[in-house]
């Protein structure tokens, strides 16, 4: 299913400042909150959807990239980071829904004496690819060492038979309270460290912790037509979160190493082309190898001037967002010799005295007459 335009979902313009976008998903958050809309699967989905868009738009680069290619920005999975739960929303945006609910986040998020899922860790990763693979898009292998959850003990962290036990201690608040006077303080309870509960049993692979430390090879699809420095998502292929959580994202960030013979312009694909003062004062057709391999003529015209650009429509690259192709766009050079033999070297002076003696800077307005020729 297609995926609806995020500034469509929180109902703000592409110009819209940082704090119109948090007013809009303050106001979508109060009306889909789940605490208002109890077992409403429609209003829960409402509110995922408008967490996942301000989790982009709220953010700097994730705008602007989502700005220049849309959800192809967020490659690898179905656009920003999901949601699988109300707990996971709340925890990222703590500031805002404490000022909405003041303490009904905190208490839905109060300990219970046993592990509660936690979301794993993003991971980022560089990958280099060449124009070339750039301009045709590719398919590349690559290999990561990541958190993956435990399969011996079902990512639970406990031997089979066994359960996690409420701290006795803190009877599964994770906290200890104290008084003195008139003022109350609490600290991560000393005894299970904060968590609730205590594994008395622990897995023998993972040793309690839920996920192991693995490599993993993965195949990842290069989209043609993507830029320099930008970042594809592979959604949940970062580290596998504590005790069932969800797994956090892989963003790779893609470099494209230069090319001797074609660099990129916006969406046109350019390479100089160096020809002779004939080819350029007479004009001619001349046949050149693209970047994939096919072949391409390109006319010159008759007195084309050094740096003309010549396009050919529809040969650079594919454009991510909107459809269709730029141009290759082709940029004459002037190949000067710097050794001649005798009978070029005449023929040359010849055609130089039918020229005149006489040399014009038509963008200067400066006029100079010939002496002599130095060699």
């Amino acid at each position: 299913m297609k995926k609806r335009d995020y500034y469509e979902i929180l109902g703000v313009s592409k110009n819209a400042s940082a704090d119109e976008i948090k007013k809009s998903y303050r106001k979508l958050a109060m009306q889909y909150h789940p605490d208002r809309n109890p077992d409403n699967k429609e209003a829960e989905d409402k509110f995922k959807e408008a967490a996942e868009a301000y989790e982009v738009l709220s953010d700097k680069d994730k705008r602007a990239r989502y700005d220049q290619v849309g959800h192809e920005a967020f490659q690898g999975g179905a656009g920003a980071r999901h949601y699988q739960n109300m707990d996971d929303i709340f925890e990222s945006f703590s500031d805002i829904f404490g000022d909405l609910f003041g303490n009904q986040t905190s208490s839905r998020r109060a300990k219970r004496g046993a592990p509660a899922p936690q979301r794993g860790h993003d991971l980022s990763l560089n990958l280099e690819i060449t124009l070339q693979e750039a301009y045709l898009g590719c398919k590349k292998d690559i290999k990561i060492y990541h958190f993956e959850a435990c399969s011996a003990c079902k990512a639970t962290g406990c031997k089979d038979g066994s359960k996690p036990a409420t701290c006795v201690t803190c009877h599964g608040s994770g906290s200890l309270h104290y008084r003195q006077g008139f003022l109350t303080y609490s600290q991560p309870c000393t005894t299970c460290h904060g968590h609730g509960f205590k594994i008395t049993s622990p897995c023998s692979e993972c040793r309690g912790q839920s996920r192991v430390q693995k490599h993993e090879k993965l195949s990842v699809n290069i989209p043609a037509g993507i830029f320099d420095r930008a970042e594809l998502r592979l959604s949940e292929k970062g580290d596998a979160g504590s005790f069932g959580g969800q797994a956090g994202d892989l963003y790779l960030v893609v470099s494209i190493k230069s090319d001797v013979r074609f660099s990129r312009r916006e969406n046109d694909l350019v390479s100089l082309l160096t020809l002779t003062y004939p080819q350029l004062v007479l004009g001619c057709q001349i046949e050149i190898e693209h970047i994939d391999g096919t072949k391409e003529t390109v006319k010159i015209p008759r007195g084309c001037p050094i740096g003309k650009e010549i396009k050919i429509a529809g040969k650079g690259f594919a454009k991510l967002r909107g459809g269709g192709r730029g141009d290759l766009v082709i940029i004459p050079q002037c190949d000067i010799p710097t050794k001649l033999n005798d009978a070029t070297r005449q023929a040359l002076l010849a055609y130089a005295e039918k020229l005149g003696d006489q040399s014009q800077q038509s963008s200067s307005g400066i006029t100079g007459f010939f002496k002599k020729f130095l060699g």
